[in-house]
Formats: structure tokens, C-alpha cells, sequence
């Protein structure tokens, strides 16, 4: 088996490997990825044994660091964990080649024939927090769409995304293919020299805070694919259906709360105050949700809920644990200005049973995601059928919202002709282009 980062590369040689290895995986056809995947799905579930140890022991240094509980969640990987891992890989092989789809083909005149076709990008970089589990999403879109990809895990799993790593290199090498098309960092050094290889790095992913991301951006000329803070919004029309609210609003926060797709902030109608409001809060109440309301909030409801008064930085932050910031506002125009104020433009959902209103927020609310009537927590790239997810954008230019394959293509165009020079058709004799798509 090879050693996932060889202690006599430096991070220029490694990238390199990886760049080789992916112009070989870009030339295989679609069986040969797809068999490739499921040679890393065996070699993975050979390995369950040691990823599984390798996981306890991230945990247990984990709870004598006492990281953050919304990181300690997302660094778990227990056996029914890596099982739908596992099941996602062999989700993806399952998906369309990504890979050499005629997006255009145009006459330009007889023999002269012009294709646009979808290629690999190249080389990525993906940089995250904890979750192991990752590296096989990461892994299998990757291997998919004809990339290498440069992984480095945040170092509280380090020795999970070792183990996990090690098993998709041997699922390559099984397969016949270039273990170095997947390959692990591990210091946080090694993130700087990354950033430095626009030569051989063609994307940057990074998964972790704003500050994290703005760091990334500030420190590299690799085109970004930012994923910063998820700081999602529920609101709660006049005209909500109450059952739904409430239970929307619990899966939404308490379903998995270390999760970028779980609400930070509730947003409820003036209206609604103040049975419709402790309708939706009793239900988070018994969840153990602790409760930040502005003065409205207490004023309607503080007697029958423990609610701590919400401070200006509960609207802008990311809790990652069973927290939630609620504000009254007068109407829907000041639910979506909060929106497009103070959140991370992830995704965002109301709940009303008024069409127009609905129809108002969906576009308006300037958000990868916008949900009218269900859960926040849909937003992922599994739940979206795309197999899996490299991340989830927040920026406006695609790809935006949970990236899955679509995200890790490109396109070139291809001009095919027959002797044909340009300067016939310029000047006074120019021939006409026929411009004919077929």
C-alpha cells in the first residue's frame, strides 16, 4: 500500500503526482472510474476495522482537547456513518459520466465544425473541518469527473482521514489507476505551500468559518469555491400553518444542529405573538434548545420559557449546536431584509400558506437555497440526488448550492476544419458563417 503523503515530497511534488495521475484518470472511460469506485467501496469496507479505531482515537484526544461540541459531531464516524459513506460512493458510480458531454455543436460553415464538451477540471484542493466522512464524498466526485484531489482534514482527524485515505489508494491501486490521484496533507504548513501551486492546483475548496475562507481567498490566485458559514433562517408568516411550523422548525434546528443546513435564527410575524409563537417554541423547548429572543420575544412569551436576551452577534453567528436566536418582525419585507443582512446566504425557508408570499420570499431572499414549506436540513447534495457533495457554495456564481459533479466539470471547445483560415470571411469577399447547430 503507499504511504498517503511520502515524508520525501514536499507539497510542489506531491501536487505534481497528483496533476499526472489526474490526466490519466481524465483519459479513462466511464466504466474504468466507475470500476475504480467500486475497488475504493471494497478496499473501504476491508478497512472498516482500522478507520473505525483510527475514529476513536480522534474522538478520544477530541474530548481531552474539548474542541466545540458542533465539531466533535461533525468529527464522528461510527459504523452506520461510514456505512452510508460507503453507500454513497457506489450512489455516484451510479450517476451519468459528467464527463465529454457535447454541450454545443455548431456548423460554422461545410467542414468546419465547432463542439463544446465537458471536461474535468483538473486538480482540486480541499481544505476542511472534522468531518472524515468527507474525504469519501470528496473522493468519489473526484474520481467521477476525471480529478485529483488534495485533501488536508482538520488535524482533530487527522488519524481518521489517514486510515480512510490509505484504503482509497489501495482501491486504486487494485483498480490499476494512480494512487497519487487522491492524496492527504497533514500539517497546517502545508495548507500555505497548497495555496502557492497555481501551476499544478486548479480549485480550492475550503469548508470552515468566514474568517477561514476570507483567508483562502486572500492567500492564493487558484480560482475559490467558497463555503463559509451556514447562518440559516427560518421564518414563520402570518399565515403559517402552526403544526408545520413547529415541526419544521425542529427538524430544522434539532435534527443534526452541527450541520452548515440547521437554522441559527427564527423569524416570526408580529401577528403570530403570542399563541402562535409559543406553539412553535414548545416543541424546541422539550428539545433542550436554549432560547436567545429580542424584547419582543421575552415580552410575549419570557414567563413561559426560559429566554436569554438576544445580543446584536446572535444574529451573525453560527451556534453548530442546540441554540436558537428568534426576532419578531412586522412583516415578510423585514424577514427578508434580515435575511439578506445577516445570513450566510445558505438557505433560508418560510413558512406560510399565502402563494404570493411565498412566491415573494423564494425570490427575493438572495440564498443558494430558498424552501417554502419544509425543512432546511434538505439542503445537501445526497438529499439533492447528486450522489454526494464536494461542499456547499454561497457564492452567486455557479456553481452555487451543495456541489456535486456538475461543479467539478469545465468545458473546451473543439474547432474541427479542413484547411480553413480566418480571413475568409473578412473583408470585401467575406464568406457568410452558417452558424447551423445539429
Amino acid at each position: 500500500m503507499t504511504v498517503t503523503s511520502p515524508k520525501n515530497l514536499t507539497t510542489a511534488e506531491l501536487a505534481q503526482k497528483t496533476r499526472r495521475a489526474a490526466q490519466q484518470l481524465a483519459a479513462l472511460s466511464n466504466g474504468e472510474r466507475n470500476r475504480a469506485l467500486a475497488g475504493i467501496a471494497q478496499a473501504l469496507e476491508e478497512a472498516r476495522a482500522d478507520i473505525e479505531a483510527a475514529n476513536r482515537a480522534d474522538r478520544e484526544i477530541a474530548k481531552i482537547e474539548q474542541i466545540p461540541a458542533a465539531l466533535y459531531a461533525r468529527l464522528k464516524l461510527d459504523g452506520s456513518k461510514l456505512t452510508g459513506a460507503i453507500a454513497g460512493l457506489r450512489d455516484v458510480a451510479r450517476l451519468a459520466d459528467p464527463i465529454g458531454q457535447v454541450q454545443i455543436q455548431r456548423r460554422l460553415d461545410q467542414g468546419l465544425v465547432l463542439r463544446r464538451l465537458a471536461c474535468p477540471v483538473g486538480v482540486l484542493g480541499v481544505i476542511f473541518e472534522a468531518r472524515p466522512d468527507a474525504v469519501i464524498q470528496i473522493a468519489a466526485l473526484a474520481i467521477k469527473s476525471g480529478n485529483g484531489a488534495i485533501l488536508k482534514g482538520g488535524r482533530e482527524a487527522v488519524r481518521s482521514c489517514k486510515a480512510i485515505v490509505q484504503a482509497i489508494q489501495a482501491g486504486l491501486i487494485s483498480s490499476g489507476i494512480d494512487p497519487a490521484a487522491i492524496q492527504l496533507l497533514t500539517s497546517r504548513a502545508e495548507i500555505a505551500e497548497l495555496l502557492r501551486l497555481e501551476r499544478d492546483v486548479d480549485l480550492i475548496i475550503p469548508r470552515g468559518s468566514n474568517a477561514f475562507v476570507r483567508y483562502v481567498q486572500d492567500n492564493t490566485r487558484i480560482p475559490v469555491l467558497g463555503h463559509a458559514d451556514g447562518i440559516c433562517h427560518l421564518y414563520v408568516d402570518a399565515s403559517a400553518d402552526l403544526d408545520k411550523a413547529a415541526g419544521i422548525a425542529l427538524d430544522s434546528k434539532c435534527q443534526y444542529p452541527a450541520a452548515c443546513n440547521a437554522i441559527e435564527t427564527l423569524l416570526v410575524h408580529r401577528d403570530l405573538l403570542p399563541q402562535g409563537l409559543a406553539a412553535v417554541l414548545t416543541p424546541l423547548h422539550r428539545a433542550q434548545v436554549a432560547l436567545r429572543g429580542d424584547a419582543a420575544t421575552i415580552a410575549a412569551l419570557g414567563d413561559q420559557f426560559p429566554i436569554a436576551p438576544a445580543q446584536p452577534e446572535d444574529w451573525s453567528t453560527e451556534y453548530g449546536e442546540l441554540i436558537l436566536a428568534i426576532r419578531i418582525v412586522d412583516d415578510l419585507e423585514a424577514a427578508i431584509a434580515h435575511i439578506n443582512d445577516y445570513g450566510s446566504h445558505h438557505t433560508d425557508c418560510i413558512v406560510t400558506e399565502t402563494a404570493a408570499a411565498a412566491e415573494q420570499f423564494l425570490a427575493q431572499v438572495n440564498s443558494a437555497g430558498v424552501y417554502h414549506n419544509c425543512s432546511t436540513r434538505f439542503a445537501d447534495g445526497f438529499r439533492y440526488g447528486f450522489g454526494a457533495e464536494v461542499g456547499i457554495s454561497t457564492q452567486k456564481l455557479p456553481p452555487r448550492g451543495p456541489v456535486g459533479l456538475e461543479g467539478l466539470v469545465t468545458y473546451k471547445y473543439q474547432l474541427v476544419g479542413d484547411g480553413h483560415v480566418a480571413a475568409s470571411y473578412g473583408g470585401e469577399a467575406a464568406k457568410p458563417f452558417l452558424h447551423e447547430d445539429f
